[in-house]
């Protein structure tokens, strides 16, 4: 056999062994750390989560995810009990916050196409789900950019960077 005639051989066993179906990886696998979240950005461009936002978001290579999402300025609660917060504090702390998690899909690209929500610390969004056209999370390179709309019309964006 000719060294050419090798080489083809090579090559289609090569062929025949790749994976006809692969798909890409999950592009927002991992853990992202909050680096910023703007109310209205193209507007009164306000912080969401107060002026040092602090938040993990993680998928999980099982399509789970989990979000918090605090004010690194909320004050802490006199009492120093988690229940025992004063109406002000209380308020401050479920203002200032939110914590929740479930399940996300991708779609034929890796790319983020919705989750759905399980728990959250607001109860209003248990059962919820969302698409593209609700949420979107766009990645680039080790940055994520969040876009989404309340239900009375603000905007939000939120931008993440991958942990290492």
């Amino acid at each position: 056999m000719t060294r050419r005639n090798l080489m083809l051989v090579a090559l289609g066993i090569c062929l025949m062994s790749a994976p006809v179906n692969a798909t890409p990886p999950n592009k927002v696998l991992g853990a992202w750390s909050m680096v910023s979240a703007q109310i209205d950005p193209e507007g009164k461009n306000l912080p969401a989560y107060g002026v040092r936002p602090s938040g993990l978001l993680t998928f999980t290579p099982d399509m789970h995810y989990i979000a918090v999402m605090t004010d690194s300025d909320i004050p802490r609660f006199a009492s120093n009990v988690r229940g025992g917060g004063t109406d002000a504090e209380n308020r401050a702390a479920m203002a200032g916050s939110i914590g929740f998690f479930g399940t996300h899909t991708v779609d034929e690209n890796g790319e983020f196409s919705g989750n759905n929500v399980e728990g959250s610390t607001f109860p209003n969004w248990v059962g919820s789900v969302r698409t593209r056209k609700e949420l979107r999370m766009v990645v680039d390179g080790d940055l994520m950019t969040e876009s989404f709309q309340r239900p009375d019309g603000t905007k939000i964006v939120i931008r993440w960077q991958r942990v290492r």
